[in-house]
């Protein structure tokens, strides 16, 4: 659900954006989604240090796009009352904001910092680029199990799915509704769904900017 939502969150921003739009803005996507991460694959391939992945994890984590997302998934969560304990109104809100922004923020620096650091992978998203738009949509939502080690090579991503794991495990704290392995596993599978929408628009934006860039 929430990967629909994100995936429709920027479709209702490409309708309002303008042909004016910085040209260089390509660490965002739309200017909302942190797009730090993201780059060709490096030919050599050079891995890069352990502090230079918790900077990405903090760019993330900080970006004013991060913030965005975090309303805006606590204003979707509040409307479909996902958390009841959490309430309505200006407090609920804040409540269901503070904790959907906090779920980015542990899960940037889990996935992008902590664990690629602990298992040396590499957190970067290695753009496709090329080929028929199947080929790099699997492409892209493969790269949530396939990563690449700090050695060049492709290894399984672990540092995704037990980056998201741990960050679902730190969450319970603040979700009193749902304490349950259940609630758990599906918030942990929302956490991977999200990811993977997030590489699709990571892998295809280029596409995307230019076509806006000729209206």
């Amino acid at each position: 659900m929430r990967a629909l939502f994100l995936i429709g969150l920027l479709c209702a921003a490409q309708l309002f954006a303008q042909s004016s739009t910085d040209s260089h803005e390509d660490k965002r996507i739309l200017g909302i989604i942190p797009n730090f991460r993201t780059s060709t694959f490096p030919d050599p391939y050079q891995p890069i240090s352990a502090g230079e992945k918790f900077k990405i994890a903090t760019r993330d984590a900080f970006d004013r796009g991060t913030i965005l997302l975090g309303l805006a998934f606590g204003a979707e969560g509040q409307l479909t009352n996902q958390h009841p304990s959490f309430g309505q109104g200006v407090a609920g809100f804040a409540r269901y904001a503070s904790t959907s922004y906090a779920d980015f923020v542990i899960g940037d620096y889990m996935t992008e910092g902590v664990f690629p650091a602990l298992l040396h992978q590499d957190p970067r998203y290695f753009r496709k680029g090329t080929g028929g738009a199947w080929s790099r949509l699997g492409y892209a939502v493969g790269q949530i199990v396939w990563t690449h080690g700090d050695s060049g090579r492709g290894q399984f991503n672990y540092s995704e799915l037990g980056g998201n794991a741990a960050a679902v495990a730190i969450s319970t704290a603040y979700y009193p509704d749902g304490r349950n392995a259940s609630d758990a596993a599906g918030r942990w599978g929302t956490q991977l769904a999200v990811d993977a929408a997030g590489n699709i628009l990571k892998e295809f934006w280029p596409d995307i900017h230019r076509k806006l860039q000729r209206r």
